[in-house]
Protein backbone atom coordinates (compact mmCIF):
# COMPACT_ATOMS: atom_id res chain seq x y z
CA UNK A 1 0.00 0.00 0.00
CA UNK A 2 1.42 3.97 -1.23
CA UNK A 3 2.20 6.15 2.03
CA UNK A 4 0.19 8.95 1.40
CA UNK A 5 1.82 12.15 1.35
CA UNK A 6 0.37 14.84 3.77
CA UNK A 7 0.97 18.41 3.64
CA UNK A 8 3.51 20.18 5.87
CA UNK A 9 2.15 20.91 9.29
CA UNK A 10 5.24 23.92 9.45
CA UNK A 11 3.15 25.16 5.97
CA UNK A 12 -0.09 24.76 8.07
CA UNK A 13 0.84 26.86 10.85
CA UNK A 14 2.45 29.88 8.78
CA UNK A 15 -1.21 29.80 7.41
CA UNK A 16 -3.11 30.25 10.37
CA UNK A 17 -0.31 32.43 11.95
CA UNK A 18 -1.15 35.06 8.86
CA UNK A 19 -4.63 34.41 9.52
CA UNK A 20 -4.80 35.69 13.10
CA UNK A 21 -2.81 38.14 12.50
CA UNK A 22 -4.66 39.94 10.33
CA UNK A 23 -7.57 39.31 12.85
CA UNK A 24 -5.74 40.80 15.40
CA UNK A 25 -5.27 43.60 13.53
CA UNK A 26 -8.94 44.06 12.21
CA UNK A 27 -9.68 43.25 16.29
CA UNK A 28 -7.27 45.90 17.46
CA UNK A 29 -8.59 48.91 14.75
CA UNK A 30 -11.97 48.04 15.43
CA UNK A 31 -10.90 48.14 19.76
CA UNK A 32 -9.14 51.81 18.87
CA UNK A 33 -12.53 53.14 17.16
CA UNK A 34 -14.24 51.49 20.23
CA UNK A 35 -11.98 53.05 22.38
CA UNK A 36 -12.15 56.55 20.83
CA UNK A 37 -16.10 56.58 20.52
CA UNK A 38 -16.03 55.17 24.13
CA UNK A 39 -13.62 58.16 25.57
CA UNK A 40 -16.15 60.62 24.25
CA UNK A 41 -18.82 59.05 26.01
CA UNK A 42 -16.09 58.93 29.34
CA UNK A 43 -15.93 55.21 29.51
CA UNK A 44 -12.90 52.96 28.67
CA UNK A 45 -12.23 49.50 28.62
CA UNK A 46 -9.29 47.95 27.70
CA UNK A 47 -9.07 43.82 26.33
CA UNK A 48 -6.05 42.06 27.21
CA UNK A 49 -4.69 40.15 24.09
CA UNK A 50 -3.61 36.66 24.25
CA UNK A 51 -1.63 35.18 21.93
CA UNK A 52 -2.79 32.14 19.56
CA UNK A 53 -1.39 29.25 19.06
CA UNK A 54 -1.53 25.71 17.98
CA UNK A 55 -0.95 22.50 19.24
CA UNK A 56 1.39 19.93 17.43
CA UNK A 57 -1.29 17.54 16.58
CA UNK A 58 -4.20 19.99 15.80
CA UNK A 59 -1.25 21.29 13.15
CA UNK A 60 -0.97 17.47 11.81
CA UNK A 61 -4.84 16.69 12.07
CA UNK A 62 -5.35 20.06 9.95
CA UNK A 63 -2.75 18.76 7.52
CA UNK A 64 -4.35 15.59 7.31
CA UNK A 65 -8.09 17.76 6.67
CA UNK A 66 -6.98 19.69 4.19
CA UNK A 67 -5.09 16.40 1.91
CA UNK A 68 -8.41 14.63 2.28
CA UNK A 69 -9.87 17.67 1.19
CA UNK A 70 -7.74 18.15 -2.09
CA UNK A 71 -8.06 14.05 -2.67
CA UNK A 72 -11.67 14.82 -2.47
CA UNK A 73 -11.69 17.45 -5.13
CA UNK A 74 -9.73 16.04 -7.41
CA UNK A 75 -11.64 12.65 -7.46
CA UNK A 76 -15.24 14.36 -8.02
CA UNK A 77 -13.30 16.77 -10.73
CA UNK A 78 -12.02 13.98 -12.31
CA UNK A 79 -15.17 11.96 -12.31
CA UNK A 80 -16.83 14.95 -13.86
CA UNK A 81 -14.39 15.04 -16.67
CA UNK A 82 -14.71 11.44 -17.00
CA UNK A 83 -18.28 12.05 -17.63
CA UNK A 84 -17.69 14.46 -20.57
CA UNK A 85 -15.25 13.11 -22.02
CA UNK A 86 -11.80 15.19 -21.29
CA UNK A 87 -8.76 13.77 -20.28
CA UNK A 88 -7.68 16.59 -18.09
CA UNK A 89 -9.38 17.98 -15.11
CA UNK A 90 -9.81 22.09 -16.04
CA UNK A 91 -11.12 24.47 -13.48
CA UNK A 92 -14.69 24.18 -15.14
CA UNK A 93 -14.67 21.05 -13.63
CA UNK A 94 -13.80 22.12 -9.96
CA UNK A 95 -16.19 24.95 -10.33
CA UNK A 96 -19.09 22.49 -10.76
CA UNK A 97 -18.69 19.95 -8.08
CA UNK A 98 -17.08 22.92 -5.68
CA UNK A 99 -20.31 24.32 -3.62
CA UNK A 100 -21.40 20.10 -3.08
CA UNK A 101 -18.07 19.92 -1.88
CA UNK A 102 -18.13 22.74 0.68
CA UNK A 103 -21.30 22.14 1.92
CA UNK A 104 -20.11 18.38 2.59
CA UNK A 105 -16.71 19.16 4.38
Amino acid sequence: MEEETSFDPDVIHGIFKGVWAKMAALEQEKAEASDAADSEAGASASKRHRRTTANANALKLSAELLRLFVVEAVQRSAAIAEVEGATKIEATHLERILPQLLLDF
